[in-house]
């Protein structure tokens, strides 16, 4: 019976990791982070409750390197590594950056919290599969952008002058 359960199940991780890099300075910023697939599912509202913390991936915690002073909102985020969290709501979402890193998407703690800074929400024509972090250039400097099913998230990181 067992088996039968995992026979076209593919081995190893359900979701890949992944590692989307961006030029800035003479270094690399860079998020490592986990790919789920929808399959089928509800996402937002469904997984990924509303209103609630969320890792931003799958499996281990999502993180952020800067290799330079980045202006997050109005927050200065110092060089370094981060893990990335998000608040999706229905009316809005948060990005959060932590002081911790390298732990388990499920081992949050808010009072290492950095920065929690408004995202700009839009809803997508047709869904995405699997989830894509993307840093793209942008006219302030890059753009955050983070879609999956119907939704696409982004938020403005600069370097600080």
């Amino acid at each position: 019976a067992a088996t039968q359960l995992f026979e076209y199940r593919p081995l190893g991780a359900l979701s890949a990791r992944d590692t989307v890099r961006m030029p800035m300075g003479d270094s690399t910023l860079w998020v490592d982070y986990g790919r789920p697939q929808k399959r089928g599912r509800d996402i937002f509202g469904g997984v990924v409750p509303w209103n609630e913390v969320w890792r931003t991936g799958a499996n281990a915690a999502t993180q952020l390197h800067t290799p330079v002073e980045l202006m997050v909102g109005e927050t200065t985020v110092p060089p370094g590594t981060y893990s990335v969290w998000s608040v999706p709501s229905q009316t809005g979402w948060k990005l959060i950056l932590n002081r911790q890193f390298g732990q388990w998407g499920t081992q949050y703690d808010s009072s290492r919290d950095l920065v929690r800074v408004d995202m700009k929400a839009e809803t997508l024509a047709s869904p995405v599969e699997t989830m894509t972090i993307e840093l793209k250039p942008d006219a302030a400097g890059t753009l955050l952008e983070i879609s999956w099913d119907r939704t696409k998230v982004s938020v403005p990181l600069r370097k600080k002058a």
